[in-house]
């Protein structure tokens, strides 16, 4: 959580045991994140009930990225199950200290050398959302079929915003890409389409509609029913919305777990 390296190392005392204050904080880091997290069913029970839909269809993801093991286990004792991480390394060394029916989505960019790390170190990897060309589709593909798992679920990345800073195919291309999977990737399962709205919330509509418009058009080549299609948009500060708009599966990191914490550059 904190970066050891400019930050003092709690003390320990004689039977080498950290120091109560430390130890004080950290629980109570959890309390928090334990609080924070029924605020945000609470709140998406709201957005369910506002848009007339049911709350169970949604699933929350607690983002815990540049967040320890041990808070992340405080969130699983309260009773959550779905985590998400970013990075390859931060899930591979977190997922083998937590219980093994955490249900692991990994929604950052991921890049083909990555692809065995991450499926041989946490097997109950459940989902990758972040799927945005062909050439990643067949790796995660492959390395599945190759270590003789069951098949892993996946999303395609939509750009919706068009911004160059973002991962994902561009809306014109995700058909082809949704349509490659399921018919090219029999290890993988096509499970929906996700987005990164823009930071910009009066644009954000626009994203999550966008989204909902490729998974029309994506349920409509490849004759599924658009109930079977997830739709993974909202974060933060616009998972609300998101849910009025659609979405089955929202990403949530700060406003369960805090502000997040990276190493300062020396």
């Amino acid at each position: 959580m904190n970066d050891l390296q400019n930050e003092e190392k709690p003390t320990n005392d004689q039977s080498g045991h950290v120091a109560e204050p430390a130890m004080a904080a950290a629980a109570m880091d959890g309390v928090a994140a334990a609080a924070a997290l029924r605020s945000v069913f609470q709140r998406v029970n709201q957005a369910a009930e506002k848009a007339g839909r049911a709350s169970d269809r949604i699933r929350v993801v607690a983002v815990s990225k540049t967040k320890p093991a041990s808070l992340i286990r405080q969130v699983y004792d309260a009773g959550h199950r779905s985590f998400g991480e970013n990075y390859v390394q931060e899930i591979i060394e977190k997922a083998p200290q937590l219980p093994e029916d955490i249900e692991w989505h990994f929604i950052g960019n991921l890049q083909s050398n990555k692809v065995k790390p991450l499926l041989t170190g946490v097997p109950n990897l459940v989902m990758v959302e972040s799927v945005d060309d062909e050439k990643i589709a067949n790796m995660l593909d492959r390395v599945v079929g190759n270590i003789g798992r069951k098949p892993l679920k996946v999303l395609v990345q939509v750009n919706t915003s068009g911004e160059e800073s973002k991962f994902g195919v561009e809306p014109s291309g995700c058909v082809g890409l949704a349509k490659h999977v399921k018919e090219a990737c029999s290890n993988l399962e096509f499970s929906g389409l996700m987005t990164i709205g823009m930071a910009d919330y009066t644009s954000t509509p626009e994203n999550f509609k966008m989204l909902a418009k490729c998974r029309s058009e994506v349920c409509e080549e490849l004759g599924i029913p658009e109930e079977q299609c997830e739709l993974s948009m909202g974060m933060s500060g616009d998972f609300e919305l998101a849910i009025e708009l659609g979405s089955t599966n929202v990403r949530i990191g700060s406003t369960i777990f805090g502000a997040r914490e990276y190493p300062k550059k020396k």
